[in-house]
């Protein structure tokens, strides 16, 4: 565990991956057991070569019809908004917890952390199945996970979490609506983000604003400002 398989041995990886057996060998020997450095009290599997994971695995996956490898980084918007849980228990405490577009489950992990009820991390990425069991067992946290595509559906979560879920047109445009009607029923919805082109500022209130790092192979900058939001 630790540093990326040779480029032969981890497309081999990628196709084994589509098994639960296969996502949990890809992911242990590309990631390290890292700690996000705006949320030092979790412990994640991590890519230590962002560029390197991203270019090997991008085009492959696309083949099969599966996204980048999100699950393997830390995003600006996740960890704004795993810090402002952690440093506001309340704000989940008791309560069930929906972790939307989950990723690595650092939002979700964190949501336990500070004493959620029930966590439910959903992503329909596959990989993140495997990632999120992964990490919550290294945080030593409870949280099921689906890969259902939950958009539209409502299952009475008393909170919403969604981290860097703004960066594109068309997902933005089915989230909102979505969004607005779990608020309206009284649900709790807050969104981590660090300036995506879609974001809907005008439905919007600040709650927190965070100095985020991250990785520049990625992103436009080393520092991130991340703004903690609920919808109105």
């Amino acid at each position: 565990m630790g540093g990326s398989l040779p480029h032969g041995r981890a497309q081999g990886l990628i196709g084994m991956a589509l098994t639960p057996e296969g996502a949990r060998a890809f992911i242990l020997a590309n990631t390290t057991l890292l700690t996000p450095p705006h949320v030092p009290e979790l412990q994640l599997h991590l890519a230590t070569e962002a560029h390197d994971l991203w270019l090997k695995t991008e085009d492959e996956l696309a083949e099969i019809g599966l996204p980048p490898p999100f699950w393997a980084f830390a995003w600006a918007g996740g960890q704004g908004l795993a810090r402002y849980i952690l440093d506001h228990p309340e704000t989940v405490r008791g309560k069930t917890v929906l972790d939307f577009a989950s990723g690595s489950g650092l939002v979700g992990i964190a949501a336990g952390q500070a004493g959620a009820r029930h966590v439910l991390a959903a992503d329909i990425d596959p990989f993140c199945a495997a990632a999120i069991a992964l990490n919550a067992q290294a945080n030593d946290a409870l949280i099921d996970t689906t890969i259902t595509d939950l958009i539209d559906h409502d299952d009475r979560w008393d909170v919403v979490l969604a981290g860097d879920v703004f960066y594109d047109q068309a997902f933005a445009e089915r989230l909102l609506p979505w969004f607005e009607r779990l608020s309206a029923r009284g649900a709790i919805v807050l969104v981590g983000d660090p300036g995506r082109s879609y974001l809907p500022k005008e439905r919007l209130v600040a709650r927190a604003i965070y100095e985020v790092p991250v990785t520049r192979a990625l992103e436009d900058a080393e520092v991130k400002r991340t703004t903690v939001w609920a919808l109105q």
